[in-house]
């Protein structure tokens, strides 16, 4: 398969001010010389603690934040590209789902407006091709056509997250990064949109950065796993490989941390602060690497 993404030493880097008056300055490595890449119509998970690092190199990917160093190509595209028309490529061809779909949508646009507005800056259809992909998209979500003039707060939560997919579809991206897209959701709402971006996935050979913390749905829904511990990756692999022989001793803490069946039987037995880096050797590849490579315990 084809390579949609590349991310290549992708590093930022946050100076935080502390002390009364803030004069004593801090930096904070939110994402720490990163590599990964994506290939087509695959999904790739992003799992870590809160503050590791996950949202950041979902942002960056997408030129929403600007790195520090590092270099992103979004079909051999550079996204931090000066030329006006490499940057409408990427922004096409690249969108996001957030986590809140009601802070996402624009309170005052219709369904309407709000599916519209990309399709029109991108400039994709004329006045009669509009109605008919407007009505399209609502279809591939599971809405129907009368509710393209109603108003995001008259959806419900999982409605809403709909819109949100419709809204990343609109422009026919090939790379979608989905922030945390279930997480706000009830249980049996999650389920539906989860199945549903596999369905479009297959439907419109998709590929996703998915980033979240619930590790089950994770690898239910990914091909490939990348476990992020402050601002590294300490762990890519595939999926089944990851969860059924995690190597790095973060990987397995993340694993046991996660709610058991039987609380009884939940133990941790590595204890994380006695985490010490270590850079790994380049010549060995990052999974063969285990319990030696960002770690001694």
């Amino acid at each position: 398969m084809q390579k949609i993404v590349e991310v290549k030493n992708l590093t930022k880097i946050f100076s935080i001010s502390k002390g009364l008056f803030g004069y004593k300055k801090t930096e904070v490595r939110a994402v720490d010389n990163v590599d990964f890449e994506i290939k087509e119509g695959s999904s790739l998970g992003l799992v870590g603690e809160s503050g590791s690092g996950k949202t950041t190199c979902g942002r960056l990917i997408l030129n929403l934040l600007k790195p520090d160093k590092g270099e992103v190509l979004i079909k051999g595209i550079d996204v931090f590209s000066r030329d006006r028309g490499d940057i409408r490529k990427v922004r096409r061809s690249s969108q996001i789902i957030f986590q809140d779909p009601f802070n996402s949508l624009n309170p005052r646009m219709s369904i309407k407006d709000i599916l519209l507005e990309g399709i029109r800056i991108h400039k994709l259809y004329d006045s009669q091709g509009e109605g008919k992909r407007l009505r399209e998209l609502l279809e591939l979500v599971g809405l129907v056509y009368a509710d393209k003039n109603k108003y995001p707060h008259q959806f419900s939560g999982g409605q809403r997250q709909r819109v949100a997919i419709a809204r990343a579809l609109s422009v026919e991206p090939e790379f979608i990064v989905c922030d945390e897209a279930v997480s706000s959701l009830d249980m049996s709402i999650r389920a539906q949109i989860l199945n549903l971006l596999k369905q479009l996935q297959k439907e419109l050979n998709l590929s996703y950065l998915f980033i979240s913390h619930d590790l089950p749905l994770v690898e239910y829904f990914c091909d490939r796993v990348a476990v992020m511990y402050q601002g590294k990756i300490v762990e890519i692999a595939d999926a089944k490989e990851i969860y059924n022989n995690p190597l790095h001793p973060y990987t397995k803490i993340l694993f046991q941390a996660g709610l058991a069946p039987e609380p009884e039987t939940r133990k941790l037995k590595i204890d994380i602060t006695k985490f010490e880096y270590t850079p790994p050797d380049d010549d060995i590849p990052l999974r063969e690497h285990g319990d030696g490579h960002l770690a001694k315990v």
